[in-house]
């Protein structure tokens, strides 16, 4: 088995969590766990590394989608707003949750707001799957 400090296993959390919630292809849920199953003690730390990392992945997704025009009208997109934004509690899911922080730029939803609600789906994410490993492993 690979063995890595736990340092170097946070750093690698960081950057796979933040590719991971892009449209790229990541892995971090499997590197967390990696992370727990040799260093336990950085619990805390870890879930806050990939809950950040996650979180700072979707809001440049948030930024690309501003870039693109918007060409809807007022009242779609404030309809759009005012139901919205509790759709990117679930950014985290897979595939399609890539989506809903690009949506979320496009709409000009306030940034401020969209960053709250997308870290607190990603950490809600990461405090379930935690919670489980350590259960199940009795750490």
């Amino acid at each position: 088995m690979f063995e890595f400090s736990a340092s170097t296993g946070l750093v690698g959390l960081a950057i796979s969590s933040f590719v991971s919630a892009t449209v790229l292809p990541g892995t971090s849920e499997l590197l967390l766990l990696a992370v727990l199953r040799q260093h336990p003690e950085q619990l805390w730390t870890a879930i806050a590394v990939a809950t950040t990392g996650n979180t700072l992945g979707a809001m440049t997704s948030y930024v690309l989608g501003r870039l693109v025009p918007n060409r809807v009208g007022a009242q779609s997109i404030e309809r759009a707003r005012r139901y919205g934004y509790p759709v990117l509690l679930f950014a985290w899911v897979p595939i399609i949750g890539d989506a809903f922080p690009v949506a979320a730029g496009w709409l000009r939803f306030g940034p401020w707001r969209s960053a709250l609600l997308l870290a607190l789906g990603k950490l809600a994410r990461y405090l379930v799957l935690a919670g489980a490993w350590s259960w199940i492993t009795g750490i």
